[in-house]
């Protein structure tokens, strides 16, 4: 992918867009099949960064209680 990385909240309005497309099921079989896999990768980047900032957080929580 030569895009620049989209933001979280990019993704997450590329995912409800996909759903949205998905759930009018006006589009061939290609197309929607084609729209799931990209909605799949983009759950799974979602998830992983959801992920990354819980763990970030927990970071700053923890360092937080070891100042005090």
């Amino acid at each position: 992918m030569a895009d620049k990385e989209k933001t979280f909240e990019e993704s997450m309005a590329r995912l409800e867009e996909i759903v949205r497309i998905l759930e009018k099921n006006e589009k061939p079989l290609d197309e929607t099949i084609a729209l799931f896999e990209e909605g799949l990768k983009l759950v799974r980047t979602c998830d992983a960064r959801l992920k990354s900032f819980e763990t970030k957080i927990e970071e700053i929580t923890a360092a937080d209680h070891e100042e005090e």
